[in-house]
């Protein structure tokens, strides 16, 4: 049963922190990638960070490198997003979604489009004052 779902966002101040959590089903979690998004109001959805369960390489938007950190728990098929120094335009839902087995697999570079995602999670609000 595939099943992704969400949990940590909140409001902070800017220079805050907030750490996201991603609930996986195995089906959804292995050896697949695994991607946090986010979606400002009235602007498209966009890539924040990603990686392969299975290992590979690990991305990052060029606006959250450095402040953000993606990691992984295979155990309990679980992503997470920790998210340091935030700014008031990191503001946005953000969403964790999954990528098949595709084009990405034979180099393990997930990839950074929306519509290689085959499953989403409903996201979790986050919100940065100034």
């Amino acid at each position: 049963q595939a099943q992704l779902a969400e949990s940590g966002g909140g409001s902070v101040q800017a220079g805050g922190s907030l750490r996201l959590s991603c609930a996986a089903s195995e089906y959804t979690y292995k050896d697949n990638c695994v991607a946090w998004f986010r979606q400002a109001p009235g602007k498209e959805r966009e890539a924040v960070a990603g990686l392969p369960t299975g290992g590979g390489t690990t991305f990052y938007a060029s606006s959250v490198r450095g402040r953000f950190t993606i990691s992984q728990d295979n155990t309990n098929n679980a992503l997470y997003l920790q998210m340091n120094s935030l700014k008031p335009e990191d503001t946005g839902m953000y969403y964790c979604a999954a990528a098949f087995r595709g084009s990405w697999y034979r180099r393990r570079n997930c990839p950074e489009a929306e519509y290689e995602y085959n499953y989403w999670g409903q996201g979790t609000q986050v919100t940065v004052s100034s």
